[in-house]
C-alpha cells in the first residue's frame, strides 16, 4: 500500500501485511495461521490523512472463519490553531441488546444493573447442531471509495448481509466483568451496514465525518430458555413461535422483542493522541467523560491539555433515529439516548473481546506508514480499549427487531495549509450549464402567449 498516493482502496489479508511489516523491522508478527480479510480505504488530502479498516472475516486456525463486523477509523492531521500532529482512532465494538430493570442506573441506556446481551455476528454454520439453526451464508459487500469532482467529499462503506449473531449474557460491572459462555439466543439480521461521508471544509478548517449505521431487520431469533448439554429453545420468526419444528403460538420475532422490552444499542470507543501533549475529553457541559458513566446530550469534545480543541463527536445534529415497520414500508422517528461508560467493565472482559483485541493491536502498523513520527504513540495506546479517551453507547430505546437507521457526526479541527485544486476539466460542464440557463432565462423574458 502506497501512503504517498492521494487515495486508494484495497482488499488485503491484514495479518499477511502485518507479518511483512514485522519482518522488515525485526519485530514479532502474528502467527502464520492468522488471516484477516479487510477492506482498507485511504484519503490523503492537504494536512489530513484518513485510514479506514473494515473487517470481512478472520481466522486463527485456517479452518474456522468468523464474520465479525469490526470497523476502525484513524485520522491524522495538523491542528487548526497550532498545526500540531494529532491521531484520532474511532472503533465500532459491537451491538449490545438490553432491557431495563427496576435497578437501572440510566433508563433507556444499557448499564451494569440491566440485562445485557452482547451481540456478536460470528457467521458460524450452526445447522449441524439443529436443522432449524442458521447455516453459514453471511456475505460482505464493499461500497467503493468515490469522491466529488472537487475532492472535498469522499464516500465509502461496508455492508454485511445475512448475519448470524450469538447473544451472550454480559456483565459490565468493573468489579465483575464477565460473560456467560452459554449463549442466550441466536439471531439473524438482514444486514448491518456502515457508510461514511468525509467532507472537507478548508475555509472553515473542518473535516466532518458522518458515519451512518443501518441495523437490519431481525428475521429469526432462537431463545434458549434452558440448557442440558444442548439448549432448549423457542424459535421466533415472522409467522410465529416454534418449538422443535412445531408451532406453539402466533408470537412473532417482533412481538417477542417488544413483549420482553428488549432494546438495542451500539458501543464504540475513541482515542486521541498528540506527540508532546496529553488530551482530555469533555461533555458539552464541561464535565469529564473519560472512564465515567455520564449522559451526553449534544457532543463529546477532545482538547489538548493547553486548551486547543482538536476533535468533536456530535450527537445533537442526529439525535433521532428511524425505526421501520416489519414490512419496511414506513418508519417512525424516535430519540436516541447517548452516554459514556466506565471502560473497565468492557476492556477487562478479555474473553469476550479476544478476537477484537487480537486484531486491533496490529492496527498501529498502518500509522507507521502514514506518519512514522506518531507510530510509537499509536502503538502504546491507539488501539487499546483500556486507554480510550471515552467509551460511548448510543441506545435505541424503542425497538421491535426491525430496521434502524442512524448517523452520528465526527468533526476534526484541521489547519488545511493547502486546499485541493479544483480540476479544470470540471469547468466546461459548469460553463455549458451556465450558458443554457442564460438562454432559457432570455427566452422567458418574451414568453409566447398561451392558446
Amino acid at each position: 500500500m502506497d501512503f504517498e498516493l492521494e487515495s486508494f482502496m484495497k482488499t488485503v489479508d491484514f495479518y499477511d501485511y502485518a507479518r511483512t511489516y514485522a519482518n522488515s523491522v525485526n519485530m514479532s508478527g502474528p502467527p502464520n495461521k492468522y488471516h484477516a480479510c479487510v477492506y482498507i480505504t485511504y484519503v490523503n488530502i492537504s494536512d489530513l490523512q484518513m485510514i479506514y479498516v473494515g473487517l470481512n472475516n478472520i481466522t486463527y486456525d485456517e479452518e474456522s472463519y468468523l464474520t465479525i463486523p469490526m470497523q476502525s477509523l484513524i485520522l491524522h492531521y495538523k491542528t487548526e490553531n497550532s498545526s500540531r500532529d494529532v491521531l484520532v482512532s474511532s472503533n465500532f465494538l459491537m451491538l449490545l441488546a438490553f432491557n431495563d430493570t427496576a435497578n437501572s442506573l440510566y433508563p433507556n441506556s444499557p448499564d451494569m444493573n440491566d440485562n445485557l446481551w452482547s451481540s456478536f455476528s460470528m457467521g458460524a454454520d450452526l445447522s449441524s447442531l439443529n436443522e432449524t439453526f442458521p447455516a453459514l451464508n453471511s456475505q460482505t459487500e464493499i461500497i467503493p471509495l468515490t469522491h466529488s469532482t472537487d475532492k472535498l467529499q469522499w464516500y465509502w462503506g461496508m455492508k454485511y448481509t445475512n448475519l448470524t449473531a450469538v447473544w451472550w449474557e454480559t456483565d459490565i460491572s468493573p468489579a465483575n466483568h464477565t460473560y456467560n459462555n452459554k449463549p442466550r439466543a441466536i439471531t439473524t439480521y438482514d444486514e448491518l451496514t456502515f457508510t461514511y461521508n468525509l467532507t472537507l471544509s478548508p475555509d472553515m478548517r473542518r473535516a466532518t465525518l458522518t458515519e451512518n449505521h443501518i441495523i437490519g431487520k431481525m428475521r429469526d431469533l432462537w431463545s434458549f430458555w434452558d440448557w442440558f448439554i444442548i439448549p432448549f429453545y423457542n424459535h421466533y420468526n415472522s409467522t410465529g413461535c416454534y418449538r422443535y419444528g412445531n408451532k406453539v403460538s402466533d408470537e412473532t420475532v417482533h412481538d417477542f422483542i417488544q413483549n420482553n422490552q428488549i432494546k438495542m444499542s451500539i458501543v464504540e470507543f475513541q482515542k486521541c493522541v498528540m506527540l508532546n501533549l496529553n488530551t482530555h475529553s469533555e461533555a458539552d457541559d464541561g464535565q469529564n467523560v473519560t472512564d465515567t458513566d455520564r449522559s451526553v446530550n449534544k457532543s463529546i469534545a477532545t482538547y489538548a491539555d493547553d486548551g486547543e480543541k482538536i476533535f468533536e463527536t456530535g450527537f445533537s445534529a442526529k439525535e433521532t433515529y428511524k425505526l421501520y415497520n416489519p414490512a419496511e414500508t414506513g418508519y417512525t422517528v424516535y430519540n436516541t439516548t447517548t452516554r459514556t461508560s466506565r471502560i473497565g467493565g468492557f476492556a477487562q472482559n478479555t474473553n469476550l473481546f479476544v478476537f477484537h483485541m487480537g486484531f486491533m493491536k496490529f492496527l498501529p502498523i498502518l500509522v507507521a506508514h502514514a506518519s512514522h513520527s506518531m507510530y510509537q504513540k499509536a502503538r502504546d495506546s491507539l488501539a487499546e480499549m483500556s486507554q480510550a479517551d471515552c467509551l460511548y453507547i448510543v441506545a435505541y430505546p424503542v425497538y421491535n427487531g426491525c430496521r434502524i437507521e442512524h448517523d452520528p457526526i465526527y468533526t476534526a479541527y484541521v489547519s488545511f495549509t493547502e486546499v485541493p485544486e479544483f480540476p479544470a476539466s470540471a469547468l466546461l460542464p459548469l460553463l455549458m450549464v451556465s450558458v443554457i440557463l442564460i438562454i432559457l432565462y432570455t427566452k422567458r423574458k418574451t414568453p409566447r402567449p398561451k392558446n
